[in-house]
């Protein structure tokens, strides 16, 4: 079976792999609201969620320093948190004799985003490694999801495809022209040229994509589409999946009501 480099999912045997898709997305999303109200500072209990993201990681059978790293991309979104250093009120923490001042309760809010931020992505790394798409729609409407929320994340993801697939015959389309670089003769022209034909390859490739979306559009429409992916009902959860689901809940109830009970 051809799998796009673009997919996440990792076909491994593991016991998060054979969870039932819906357990896996309900966990995950629960565990990614209680990481969220985890108020500011409350370092032990953010280690405790940091062991739980790693422990998902270990079961799934999946490379621990790849998800450490992929993990990182949430970093620089949380950077827009940073003014809270300059800006939050408390006592302060004078820079010498360059006149700034920093906050030490907007220092612990941005240490605490950046956490919080790093943590909620291993987790959904674990579940989309884990897990197949089509399976994650399927989780997605089995919980009520809003359905055209759910057409609208198919969709995406499946255009994201068409989008990457066109970009990818551009290139190969520049390269067989003899329009790949080669540093040591400077071809390519200068800075102002290869920005021209980078605009011009990115106007191409939003319009081929756009006429190739009509025509699948219209190859979906001819086929009975109608704006809802109809499916076959969901199987009840197995003894087993109810089991799993009860102890995460219960878990992730007590680290949730940790930090308020010794605050």
């Amino acid at each position: 079976m051809h799998v796009h480099f673009l997919d996440p999912y990792q076909d491994l045997r593991s016991p998060v792999h054979a969870l039932d898709a819906r357990v896996k997305l309900v966990l995950a999303l629960v565990f990614i609201l209680v990481v969220s109200l985890t108020p500011n500072g409350a370092w032990a209990s953010l280690l405790l969620l940091f062991a739980v993201a790693v422990s998902a990681v270990l079961l799934a059978g999946l490379n621990v320093g790849y998800v450490l790293r992929r993990a990182g991309l949430a970093l620089p979104f949380a950077l827009a948190a940073l003014p809270l250093v300059f800006t939050a009120p408390g006592a302060r923490i004078e820079l010498g004799a360059t006149g700034i001042s920093l906050s030490q309760i907007g220092i612990e809010r941005l240490l605490s985003i950046f956490f919080k931020s790093y943590v909620s992505m291993q987790m959904a790394i674990v579940l989309a490694s884990a897990t197949s798409f089509p399976d994650l729609l399927q989780a997605m409407r089995a919980i009520r999801l809003p359905k055209l929320l759910v057409a609208i994340f198919g969709l995406m993801w499946r255009y994201l495809f068409v989008l990457v697939d066109e970009a990818m015959r551009l290139l190969r389309a520049r390269d067989s022209r003899s329009g790949a670089l080669d540093a040591a003769r400077n071809v390519g022209g200068s800075i102002s040229w290869r920005a021209r034909s980078a605009g011009g390859m990115a106007g191409n490739l939003f319009m081929r994509s756009f006429e190739r979306g009509d025509r699948i559009y219209d190859a979906m429409a001819a086929r009975g589409y109608d704006g809802e992916v109809r499916s076959m009902r969901h199987p009840a959860l197995s003894a087993q999946s109810l089991r799993v689901l009860v102890a995460g809940l219960v878990l992730l109830s007590v680290l949730f009501a940790l930090p308020r009970l010794f605050a």
